[in-house]
């Protein structure tokens, strides 16, 4: 019975290919409609069928054509975009953010998709959300002129929105920041002020550091001199305690989680080989300016001694703490870090040799007992070529050459982006 089904079909394949090729366009429609009526599953048959119904206004036909592709398929990015235009027409804001997320999780870095999507969020009136997508899909473009034409004015849009969203932002966080700054009154501010009108986008950024938050006048160091962190010595002296808790817990396997968990609808660029990996993992102390409660009862040494380290406060984002566990022959690939007000601190804890980590041009291995302070703003990258599993001490501290004022109003800044909205929207410390 299969045989001559198989042979129908390739029939009828040849007869769509020469109506195509003949121009008779009517005819073609129904070829196809039989292939679908004998091959229900035919993904060639439902792509052409609904780009048919799209076309003559038949979007329900049209969507539920595409729902039935995506649901056999969708591995080709071109169906979801179909989908979501199809949904978008019908006003389907449900099924048109399904498809969108169905597009970018094939392809997280597709401009159309993110552009779409950003479309989407502005239609609904979630500003924050819209110019994260927005920006996203900006990023992906190449420049406005070598754009195909038709999709020139959504990017143009998506960078009209983008402008007036930082403006906005840029106008509410000055009154936010407005009494602090007249109370402070004569303390040496400038550079707070030049980083956010940097921020912003009213001043140029000159001196390319970190990705988000640029604060001027703090040199490029890549390892800071030990004698600015007169804490280090009291909490190296702890590296033994420190180590028996990690040990601790490491024996119970309870409480660990990969560094990176990227959602698969988002792009992760150079850090896809170690996204969800167990290869690079940590064991939060603070996370993200929030203390875990059980991790950190199991750990009282450590926390006592990060007690006595000038940790920043940025809400939802610092301080934080962690153990971080690197597997063996596994590389962390060079990145860079959010934002220059910060340091980040390592204590090793386990080296099995063969670690290192490069800062900028240079590269240092961990000594055991000595802790560092480095500008992760920096591009940096670590590696464990050893058999065994290297582990440290990770936490962050204030860039020494913050003023007590200064650091009064980074923390005020960081409040401010949180009661705003835009935690998470590009605009982070």
């Amino acid at each position: 019975m299969g045989l001559p089904i198989r042979e129908d079909i390739a029939a009828l394949q040849r007869q769509i290919a020469a109506a195509i090729q003949a121009g008779r366009d009517n005819e073609a429609g129904q070829l196809w409609q039989r292939l679908l009526d004998i091959d229900p599953d035919s993904t060639k048959a439902l792509f052409a069928l609904s780009q048919r119904a799209f076309r003559a206004g038949d979007l329900q036909r049209a969507r539920e054509l595409l729902g039935r592709l995506v649901a056999l398929d969708g591995q080709d990015l071109q169906q979801w975009i179909n989908l979501a235009v199809v949904c978008r027409g019908l006003h389907d804001d449900e099924g048109e953010a399904a498809a969108l997320t169905g597009a970018l999780t094939v392809d997280p870095t597709d401009m159309l998709a993110q552009l779409l999507r950003g479309e989407l969020f502005e239609r609904q009136g979630r500003r924050h959300e819209a110019v994260r997508a927005y920006g996203a899909g900006a990023m992906a473009a190449p420049p406005l002129e070598k754009l195909e034409p038709s999709l020139r004015p959504l990017l143009q849009r998506a960078l009209a929105f983008q402008d007036a969203y930082q403006r906005d932002y840029g106008d509410w966080m000055d009154a936010h920041l407005a009494p602090l700054l007249r109370d402070l009154q004569g303390e040496p501010l400038g550079r707070f002020r030049d980083a956010v009108d940097i921020m912003f986008g009213r001043k140029r950024r000159y001196d390319p550091q970190p990705a988000l938050f640029y604060y001027p006048g703090l040199a490029p160091v890549t390892f800071f001199d030990r004698a600015l962190f007169p804490w280090m010595p009291a909490l190296e002296a702890q590296t033994d305690a420190i180590r028996a808790e990690f040990l601790a817990v490491l024996e119970r396997q309870d409480g660990f989680v990969p560094y990176l968990s990227y959602p698969p609808d988002q792009p992760h660029f150079q850090f896809a080989q170690l996204n969800n990996s167990p290869d690079w993992s940590a064991y939060h102390l603070i996370e993200q300016g929030r203390v875990v409660t059980d991790h950190a009862a199991q750990c009282p040494v450590t926390m006592a001694a990060l007690a006595n380290v000038p940790q920043p406060r940025q809400l939802n984002r610092t301080p934080s703490a962690m153990f971080s566990l690197l597997r063996p022959r596994t590389r962390i690939p060079a990145h860079t870090g959010v934002s220059n007000v910060r340091l980040v601190a390592h204590l090793p804890l386990i080296l099995p040799g063969q670690c290192a980590l490069r800062v900028g041009n240079d590269v240092r291995e961990w000594q055991m007992g000595k802790a560092w302070a480095f500008d992760d703003t920096i591009e940096h990258e670590a590696w464990n070529d050893s058999d065994a599993l290297r582990v440290v001490l990770i936490f962050d501290v204030w860039h020494p050459h913050l003023s007590e004022a200064e650091r009064t109003m980074v923390s005020a800044l960081a409040d401010g982006i949180v009661q705003f909205g835009a935690g998470g929207g590009g605009f982070e410390l």
